[in-house]
């Protein structure tokens, strides 16, 4: 075998305990549950906020564990939850910035038809 191949561990993956994916998962239902709660709180502008939040907070714990970025480089889960923090305010500047420039709309009069 040569020395190229000696240090190729490629093949070999990271088994997560069951007690963890389960632990991950119970939180993802959680946090699902924190995001449903809160659309029916009504707090302004902070439902996206919070909503987008949450978001991230479930796409770092599936790519964190559930694709084993936990136990790559940290560099590579630092560049994971960095994007989803730039794509969380993305996302939430666009969505507060929706409601300038609609018409206020009123509901049609009723106009009586003819016969």
């Amino acid at each position: 075998m040569s020395d190229a191949h000696a240090h190729d561990d490629h093949g070999i993956g990271h088994i997560s305990p069951v007690w963890m994916l389960l632990l991950i998962f119970a939180l993802l239902i959680f946090f699902t549950f924190i995001t449903v709660a809160v659309t029916y709180i009504d707090l302004g502008a902070a439902n996206i906020w919070i909503a987008l939040a949450v978001a991230v907070v479930k796409a770092v714990l599936v790519g964190l564990y559930f694709m084993h970025l936990r136990y790559d480089s940290p560099f590579h889960s630092l560049i994971l939850i960095s994007a989803f923090l730039f794509l969380a305010v993305f996302i939430g500047f666009a969505l507060m910035d929706t409601g300038e420039y609609q018409v206020d709309l009123s509901p049609p009069e009723s106009v009586p038809v003819s016969g």
